[in-house]
């Protein structure tokens, strides 16, 4: 049974136009492959004649729904032709019991008095070996009461700041020192920032420095004071502008059967943009619009624009349902979406009932 859809050129399409590209798309979901007008007549419920297959195969060409890889070979799906499948003829299936077993099992196992992102990296890994993509996990700012902060210098012009929050889990940062930074103004900062931040919320802590400025002021020279922001702001995301962790997990699972060294360059594309972060504030924010899950194909997302990747995607939340990140499967766009997509969004599931 298809869903309604909103385009009104695709609901001008008969019952066999229909037929014919639900045929394709299905082909190349299976196998990768184009599939001709011959085959198809073959797989026709009704005697429809190659030549009869053909001029449907033109009208869906000329929708943008098709198109043909070379020369006097069989038609692919477009990726207007993907996202037409998606929406009108996918069926997302049912979890097996073994799968949800296996989620499960292995997001309370990973929870269990380990820190968040041990938590966020079981389940990227577990994502990607279920589905033989590569498990994407986005951790947004996770408002967790703070318990100790430090400054650690490297360089005269650089420091480490490392965050201790009271569940253990620690983040170190590289920041930029102001000219002229002492030892004994890093210490400074660091004693002040613990003596106020313990027990706090980051955007406590902030709010609590604040209302403190003119104690701070007097209490510190304008050096530490400015230490004493930094220290703030680098976990707040003024600083770096990102959140604060990317979990990826299972690139090697995109490489599998790719052989052309075109789909190599575009997958080193993805990869690259990836390390550098490129779009994921994007990405969050686009988990964050929608209640549950959502499927980006190639260039829908900015970030796999240049790839040609496809991403399912759904955001977890906090115990007051706050969405503070997104977890989901990167892979060709042939994914097995009906099956990927109750993965993600059970899995999503898990892991904000366990932030509860």
């Amino acid at each position: 049974m298809t869903k309604p859809i909103t385009d009104p050129t695709l609901q001008s399409l008969d019952m066999r136009s229909r037929e014919i590209f639900r045929l394709i798309a299905d082909s190349y979901m299976r196998d990768g492959e184009p599939v001709g007008s011959r085959n198809l007549a073959r797989l026709l419920p009704s005697s429809l004649s190659p030549a009869t297959v053909r001029n449907v195969m033109s009208d869906l060409e000329h929708l943008g729904l098709i198109y043909s890889p070379h020369v006097s070979a069989g038609r692919l799906p477009t990726q207007k032709g993907l996202r037409f499948f998606v929406d009108a003829f996918m069926e997302i299936g049912a979890l097996s019991e073994e799968e949800r077993r296996v989620i499960d099992t292995q997001v309370k196992a990973s929870g269990r008095g380990a820190s968040l992102e041990h938590m966020l990296t079981e389940a990227s890994t577990m994502l990607s070996g279920m589905s033989r993509g590569a498990g994407v996990v986005l951790a947004g700012k996770t408002e967790t009461a703070l318990k100790h902060i430090e400054f650690i210098q490297l360089e005269p012009d650089k420091a480490l700041a490392v965050l201790v929050s009271h569940s253990g889990d620690v983040e170190n940062r590289v920041i930029d020192l102001p000219p002229g930074v002492t030892v004994s103004q890093l210490h400074e900062a660091s004693n002040y920032l613990n003596a106020h931040i313990r027990g706090r919320t980051l955007a406590e802590a902030r709010a609590e420095i604040a209302r403190l400025r003119e104690e701070t002021r007097l209490a510190l020279d304008s050096l530490s004071q400015i230490l004493v922001e930094k220290g703030l702001a680098v976990w707040g995301g003024s600083e770096s502008g990102t959140p604060s962790r990317l979990i990826v997990r299972g690139r090697a699972n995109l490489l599998e059967n790719v052989t052309a060294q075109a789909d190599i360059e575009l997958l080193k594309h993805l990869f690259e943009d990836l390390e550098t972060k490129e779009g994921l504030i994007q990405l969050l924010e686009l988990a964050e619009q929608g209640s549950g899950v959502r499927i980006f194909i190639g260039s829908e997302n900015k970030l796999f624009s240049l790839s040609g990747s496809s991403l399912v995607v759904a955001p977890y939340r906090d115990k007051d349902a706050r969405v503070i990140g997104a977890l989901g499967v990167i892979g060709p766009t042939r994914l097995n979406y009906a099956r990927i997509v109750p993965m993600v969004d059970y899995t999503a599931q898990m892991i904000s009932r366990m932030l509860g």
